[in-house]
């Protein structure tokens, strides 16, 4: 069963945390984020990705980077923008988008259930992200950014989280994308015991929603300290890691699109008959195509919009991953049409959330930049977790979650 504990947060004080609360650090580009940052002093940018304060000629991976990051947030603390709360709480983050709000327990989650399995996960890590994220923790000794959990919803605590928030939150403000973010303390010790005990009784796993690679380097740092401390007891606080635990009911995945460079070698006749050996094509015209069901997708080549309806035999709904339209697109176009073998490693294909719409497909092949677009009915919580329950793995860049934990609201010390 899940093991939660509550933790004495570093925060922001109250009046600065909407300009504290950033997007996360894989969400932008170096340029993206210093623009994003520019003339915001506190903006939490500066402490994920501090290679924005440095020259350009610094590689994102440099020593110099982790320490320039550790170096701003003492500045911050020095600053009195963050400060430690004196107890052990447990807190409540929430997120608004579209008038849909979902409520979220921020709690340490153990290091030892990421190992032993109960931690849930549904996608691979690459070894050189995690070995940045592992950087970031080990210079710090901080954990910075909080990873997304989702859980099968338990009544009791849906009942606890409503009645706490009926209380005044300790921000409240809406960011500048419209999301609005909302943060209580519980700070009632019996609140405290039972969401815990409660956790511990019906909670037999959490799922990694979002953060894999912060998921992992946690966990993994987290080991590395209890083997080089020879007076290791298991209460340290590096043998847990900030986490947001969602009910999986309040939470929805949008769509995660791919844009492909070129044809391989293909004109564009040959290509849109080698996909009609897999797909019922059908010419939709120049205005903007969204699939609306499982096994369909939207194409846009050429200037002109298509749906593709995958035929029988190219999907297998008894089988977790078979079923997932990602693995038809990714078997019988990027594969075979498109000689697309390790979607990981080719540099000749890109991903595209979601939250930026159709129209950035469409802007990307029209500028030349890419040759075809291809974007897909979004996967359910339920296939996610029944994945992850399988012991299998999704394709890469298969879930977008949507909005975005802002960081810098919270932060957990190793220490």
């Amino acid at each position: 069963m899940a093991i939660i504990k509550p933790f004495k947060g570093i925060r922001p004080v109250r009046d600065k945390a909407g300009l504290v609360a950033s997007r996360p650090y894989d969400v932008l580009n170096k340029d993206e984020a210093r623009e994003e940052a520019r003339g915001n002093p506190y903006s939490f940018l500066h402490v994920i990705k501090p290679e924005i304060d440095l020259p350009d000629q610094v590689h994102e991976y440099d020593p110099l980077v982790y320490r320039k990051g550790r170096e701003y947030f003492d500045h911050m603390v020095h600053q009195g923008i963050f400060f430690q709360d004196r107890e052990e709480f447990l807190y409540v983050y929430a997120q608004t988008m579209e008038g849909r709000t979902q409520y979220g327990l921020v709690a340490c989650a153990a290091v030892s259930d990421y190992l032993n399995g109960i931690v849930r996960r549904h996608e691979l890590t690459r070894p050189d992200k995690e070995e940045d994220r592992k950087n970031h923790i080990r210079v710090s000794k901080l954990h910075y950014e909080p990873v997304f959990f989702a859980y099968h919803p338990v009544p009791e605590i849906d009942e606890m989280i409503a009645r706490i928030v009926a209380g005044e939150p300790e921000y409240d403000f809406t960011a500048p994308d419209g999301f609005g973010h909302h943060f209580w303390i519980v700070r009632d010790r019996s609140d405290i015991e039972r969401l815990v005990h409660l956790f511990r009784e019906k909670v037999p796993y959490t799922y990694v929603a979002d953060g894999h690679h912060r998921t992992a380097a946690a966990a993994l740092v987290g080991e590395e300290m209890k083997k080089n401390n020879p007076s290791h007891t298991g209460k340290e606080e590096y043998n847990f890691f900030l986490a947001v635990h969602f009910p999986a009911s309040q939470l929805s995945i949008i769509d995660y699109n791919r844009v492909v460079k070129d044809l391989n070698g293909l004109r564009a006749e040959e290509f849109l008959k080698k996909v009609g050996e897999y797909f019922v094509v059908h010419h939709k015209g120049t205005e903007i195509f969204k699939p609306v069901r499982l096994h369909s997708f939207s194409m846009y080549l050429g200037g002109e919009w298509y749906e593709l309806i995958a035929k029988e035999g190219t999907y297998d709904d008894n089988d977790p991953i078979a079923c997932l339209d990602v693995t038809v697109l990714s078997e019988y176009v990027l594969k075979r049409i498109l000689g697309i073998e390790d979607l990981r490693k080719s540099k000749r294909i890109d991903f595209v959330g979601g939250i930026r719409g159709l129209a950035e497909l469409k802007r990307r092949v029209d500028s030349g930049e890419m040759a075809v677009a291809f974007a897909l009915y979004p996967v359910s919580m339920k296939q996610l977790m029944d994945i992850a329950d399988t012991g299998n793995i999704m394709p890469p860049k298969t879930t977008w979650f949507e909005p975005k934990l802002r960081s810098g609201l919270i932060i957990h010390s190793l220490d």
